[in-house]
């Protein structure tokens, strides 16, 4: 089955799957942002969604288990309403039309955050909205996932600006990832799911599962100004990759 895959592409999904896992163990997201900037440059939007959200399937899952004394399902449900809502609308978009102007339009908004956090004094911290704005930022999170499996970064973004601690953040952004890649494969493997595309997630999954390791101990030497430095940067590079 390899045969059909030139050197190149197999050498991309590897390297693809390998940052992207260090990104999400390190920081809880931007899998799919790092790994898909790579992988499009050798197979097609809806294989890298594909691949996306099956191994960041796999990865969230094991990243919530060992979070799972952090959980707080009061923070959590109202950004998985507002995700069960946007997923469909987003694998829609992806199966219907070119997600390009989408991908471009998200990677300057990253840029321009990442540098703000980086560089700004002190983010602003967002008091209002309630659980009304938290669905809605699921929302826009799960439109995304459906898109190209960017489920994580709107919720990352919003829980910064809510002021949580690191665990306080990655206990709700993770398990809405797992949520909107589940829903996310159960519809985009619909149309996506093939031969090729079940062989490119076998290549990439060992890659995967070793940086999603070798991000997690990155993440347990972090303090909390360091680990929003982290995702500041991990936003900057993450946004440049998706326009080049």
């Amino acid at each position: 089955m390899l045969s059909d895959l030139t050197v190149q592409t197999i050498g991309l999904v590897v390297l693809g799957g390998f940052l992207g896992g260090i990104a999400s163990g390190a920081a809880g997201f931007a899998y799919g942002v790092v790994a898909t900037s790579i992988w499009l440059h050798a197979i097609s939007p809806v294989q890298a969604a594909l691949l996306v959200v099956s191994g960041g399937l796999v990865i969230q899952i094991g990243l919530v288990w060992t979070m799972r004394r952090t959980l707080e399902f009061g923070r959590l449900w109202p950004f998985l309403i507002g995700g069960a809502v946007g997923i469909p609308l987003g694998v829609l978009l992806v199966v219907e039309t070119n997600p390009r102007g989408i991908q471009i339009g998200l990677a300057i908004f990253m840029v321009s955050y990442g540098v703000y956090a980086l560089i700004g004094p002190r983010l602003p911290q967002v008091t209002w909205g309630g659980r009304p704005a938290d669905a809605a930022v699921g929302f826009l999170g799960g439109l995304l996932g459906g898109v190209a499996g960017l489920s994580g970064i709107f919720p990352a973004l919003w829980t910064q600006l809510r002021g949580w601690s690191k665990e306080a953040s990655r206990g709700v952004y993770q398990p809405f990832i797992v949520l909107a890649h589940m829903l996310t494969i159960l519809l985009i493997g619909a149309v996506a799911l093939d031969r090729e595309s079940a062989v490119l997630f076998l290549v990439a999954i060992p890659a995967i599962l070793l940086g999603s390791w070798t991000g997690w101990q990155i993440y347990g030497r972090l303090n909390e100004r360091r680990f929003q430095q982290m995702l500041s940067l991990l936003l900057i590079a993450s946004g440049l990759m998706l326009i080049f």
